[in-house]
C-alpha cells in the first residue's frame, strides 16, 4: 500500500468505555481489505516510553506527542494506525490530526457510571480510594471530542456494528 492511501484512526473515550473490544473487532476487517494495520494501544506504549508512569500533565503531552509522532510515521510508510487511547485532552487528538492529514476521530460515549462497572482493571477504584490522581472523568477532567467524524454510544452499538461503522467511514473517506 502507498502513503496516500494509508490512514489513522483516533479512538478515544474514557477508560473502559469499549475502545479496546471495537479496535479488537475493527482490525481484522481493515486487513480484510488489503491493508497493512498497527494498533497503538495506549497502556502497551506507555509500557515502553514511560515505565513507570506518573500520569502528569507534563508527562501525558509527551506521551501523546511521542504516539502521534509513531503514528505519523507509520501512516507515512503506508501502515493504517488505529489508536486505542484515551488521550483525555483535545489538544493530543488536535495536534495528531494535524501530524497526519488522513485522520478519523471516533468517539466511543459511555457514561462514567458504566466505565466504573466494566473497570476490569480497577482504575476508578484506585481513584476512589485516592491510590491514583489522575483518572480521566473521576480526578482528571476527560475532554470528549467536540466534532468527532463518528460518535458511538457503547451502551446501545454492539462491538461488531461499532467496528462496522468506523469501517464504512473509512471506506467513505479514504478507500
Amino acid at each position: 500500500m502507498s502513503q496516500s492511501q494509508s490512514f489513522a484512526i483516533w479512538i478515544t473515550g474514557l477508560p473502559p468505555s469499549g475502545k479496546s473490544s471495537i479496535v479488537s473487532a475493527l482490525k481484522p476487517q481493515l486487513e480484510g481489505l488489503g491493508l497493512t494495520v498497527e494498533v497503538l494501544e495506549s497502556d502497551e506504549v506507555r509500557r515502553v516510553i514511560t515505565p513507570i508512569p506518573t500520569y502528569s500533565e507534563a508527562e501525558r503531552d509527551l506521551f501523546y506527542r511521542a504516539l502521534a509522532y509513531t503514528g505519523q510515521k507509520l501512516v507515512a510508510h503506508g501502515v493504517t494506525v488505529v489508536f486505542d487511547a484515551t488521550a483525555s485532552r483535545r489538544v493530543y487528538r488536535e495536534f495528531a490530526k494535524s501530524v497526519i492529514p488522513r485522520f478519523i476521530e471516533v468517539s466511543v460515549d459511555c457514561p462514567l457510571e458504566v466505565c466504573m462497572e466494566r473497570d476490569r482493571k480497577g482504575t476508578y477504584r484506585k481513584g476512589q480510594l485516592g491510590d491514583s490522581l489522575t483518572v480521566p472523568g473521576l480526578q482528571s477532567p476527560y475532554e470528549p471530542p467536540i466534532k468527532p467524524d463518528l460518535r458511538i454510544d457503547s451502551t446501545t452499538t454492539s462491538t461488531g456494528d461499532a467496528a462496522g461503522q468506523i469501517l464504512a467511514l473509512a471506506k467513505t473517506k479514504f478507500l
